[in-house]
């Protein structure tokens, strides 16, 4: 029998879900945990109750979250991601032969541990390709006690729930330690909220934030279909500028690294860059302050 699982998008809007078979439903230490099949989408995880990837578009989100980032740097060889429970993450990272070490920092290990016995199409076996280290711990407290330094830092975390367990990885406190575990020239790539209207300004205060840390911050944006919402992402450095390569430069950069893409390429890195008016406004206007580990959004 096919039941349904209903998510809160927007303030008055649901999204619901026909759910063919649950894999996984209970209470880690952390979050609550779902993974189940959906008609529309095929397998999907959500967490508290909020859709997290799908099995049909969850490379669209994946895509644009690392190799904007990584081909704008010239040659990544030590990344860090923060969160990243589903493995896609650093899958994504490992297709570039340049990588040498990938560490992933995920607090929620039971939520690790169901994914890599359910969600294989996700990590496709990144957990266990010797490049990678997967450490169960606070992403951010992880990054404080080492000195290592990273060509590029990918935070892929759930939303700022105030109380949930990504709350303090979207301060500028935690930018500024990001900034300080980077390499010249290195590079940030995170998650940056809905660009939808109704929550647009949760995307600018990110990007407005990762400013007062970093000389150049960008914000873009791709549709997730699962999502039923364009999400936002954001890169920020102390020079690289991704917005400022041409589709042409982009398709070669992937030609070069012998990377095997379904949805970023030059085209799609253009269109990405092309953000409506209403959110280009959003961004230009979020000048609130903000004090260090004053969360960006609280909802």
């Amino acid at each position: 029998m096919t039941s349904h699982e209903t998510v809160a998008l927007w303030p008055g809007l649901d999204l619901r879900f026909a759910v063919e078979r649950s894999i996984v439903s209970r209470r880690t230490s952390f979050q609550t945990l779902e993974i189940c099949d959906t008609e529309a989408f095929g397998r999907a995880l959500f967490l508290d109750h909020k859709i997290q990837s799908a099995e049909t578009d969850e490379h669209v989100y994946h895509e644009s979250l690392v190799h904007v980032a990584l081909l704008a740097h010239p040659s990544p060889h030590r990344v860090y991601i923060a969160g990243g429970g589903e493995g896609a993450t650093l899958r994504e990272v490992l297709r570039h032969r340049s990588v040498e070490r990938a560490v992933m920092v995920d607090i929620d290990g039971e939520a690790v541990e169901f994914v890599k016995q359910h969600m294989a199409a996700w990590h496709q076996g990144a957990f266990d390709d010797p490049r990678a280290e997967l450490v169960i711990g606070d992403a951010r407290a992880h990054l404080e006690r080492s000195s290592q330094t990273y060509d590029a830092i990918v935070v892929d975390v759930t939303d700022p729930i105030a109380g949930g367990p990504s709350y303090l990885l979207f301060t500028r406190e935690f930018y500024r330690l990001a900034a300080s575990r980077l390499n010249p020239g290195g590079i940030l790539a995170l998650q940056a909220e809905s660009t939808a209207p109704p929550l647009v300004l949760g995307h600018a205060a990110i990007v407005r934030t990762l400013r007062s840390v970093f000389p150049v911050a960008r914000g873009y944006s791709a549709f997730v279909a699962s999502f039923g919402e364009p999400w936002g992402f954001a890169v920020a450095s102390q020079g690289l500028d991704p917005a400022g390569l041409s589709p042409e430069e982009v398709d070669r950069r992937i030609l070069s690294r012998g990377l095997d893409l379904r949805h970023y390429d030059g085209e799609t890195h253009r269109h990405m860059f092309a953000l409506p008016r209403a959110l280009r406004e959003a961004v230009a206007a979020s000048d609130r302050a903000l004090t260090d580990d004053q969360p960006l959004v609280a909802y």
